[in-house]
């Protein structure tokens, strides 16, 4: 079969096509024929990990040091990038009970990746579920990984209709699942904030108010908020406070060791308090975000499509900086993608 192989870190010309081994499902595990796969945050990193320093890693020392144990220091483990896919199951082990051979599936594959690829092979039990079906495979590979971080950090803070919630860093990767799953689904009243190019993007996601932090910081107004989400742990602590209601929070998504102290601190004085999150994925979390894809509550914005053999052009793009929505490979098989 033919994947997109990354046998050294470095720039997007490191993404290489080749014939690689056809995965054979095991007794418990289903052979996924992929369609599409986004462009993460998490596969730049991956691809670019030598050149990632403790510092400018986004989580703690720890963290860095768990990653490149896992991923290589001096070259790739893993040479198969791709944590998200959508696509059609073409065969399944003889102890699979939840599949069959024909669905239409969609999922998440966390650091295993391996979805910049033709095919790959899934535990039935892993982050798999059915494809919403008023998504196309394109649409639907760019959900799993942000939906579900976006709705485990919802629940974790019992967001209530209402409830005023604005969110640095909102056209991201987990960005857009937070303001649509906010608005749409717990009812809340919700800022967004991002770049000049991407404030329409931001609009057409629900957001009641869009702000602009190239002209305006959200820190300096009057305004308050019940919860600030902060996904790339960009903004001071000392800062926001100002902008949370009495008895807010501030959700970091991203952060290191000070805003873990600061987690710790603000829980012991005050009322207003810093969340350091952690989310786990789970597959009833995707059956429900499907439901929820279904219901008309979440919709993906594609920005750019590119070909497999072109994945390295694709990482170029989202390099740049200038995307509106999700980069997506698809992956055609010779044939038409659905």
């Amino acid at each position: 079969m033919k994947a997109i192989v990354c046998t050294k870190y470095g720039p997007p010309e490191v993404l290489q096509l080749k014939e690689v081994e056809k995965p054979v499902p095991k007794g418990k595990e289903i052979l996924i024929k992929i369609h599409a796969t986004p462009v993460s945050f998490g596969d730049k990193l991956v691809r670019n990990l030598k050149e990632i320093t403790p510092g400018k890693f986004h989580m703690p020392f720890l963290f860095w040091l768990f990653a490149k144990i896992y991923f290589g220091f001096r070259k790739p483990k893993i040479t198969i990038l791709g944590s998200e896919f959508a696509g059609e199951i073409e065969a399944v082990g003889k102890d699979v009970k939840l599949f069959r051979k024909g669905n239409q599936v969609f999922g998440y594959r966390g650091s295993r990746m391996g979805a910049y690829a033709e095919y790959l092979c899934m535990p039935e039990n892993g982050v798999v579920a059915i494809k919403p079906a008023n998504m196309t495979y394109e649409e639907a590979a760019a959900v799993p990984y942000g939906a579900i971080m976006a709705l485990n950090l919802l629940r974790k803070v019992n967001l209530q209709p209402g409830q005023r919630v604005l969110i640095n860093g909102a056209s991201g990767g987990i960005g857009p699942a937070v303001v649509q799953l906010a608005k749409f689904h717990f009812g809340a009243k919700v800022t967004g904030v991002c770049s000049t190019p991407r404030l329409e993007y931001v609009k057409s996601l629900g957001a009641d108010k869009v702000i602009d932090y190239t002209k305006e910081d959200f820190t300096n107004s009057a305004e308050t908020y019940d919860f600030i989400f902060d996904i790339l742990g960009k903004s001071s602590f000392s800062r926001v406070k100002r902008s949370l209601k009495p008895n807010g929070r501030c959700l970091l998504v991203s952060f290191k060791m000070k805003q873990l102290l600061q987690m710790l601190w603000t829980s012991l004085i005050g009322n207003k308090k810093v969340i350091c999150a952690l989310s786990t994925e789970k597959a009833e979390d995707l059956v429900f975000i499907k439901e929820l894809i279904e219901a008309g509550k979440i919709k993906t914005v594609i920005d750019k499509r590119y070909p497999l053999e072109q994945a390295a052009e694709a990482h170029g793009y989202v390099e740049q900086g200038h995307k509106k929505g999700n980069v997506v490979i698809t992956v055609g098989h010779n044939e038409k993608i659905r």
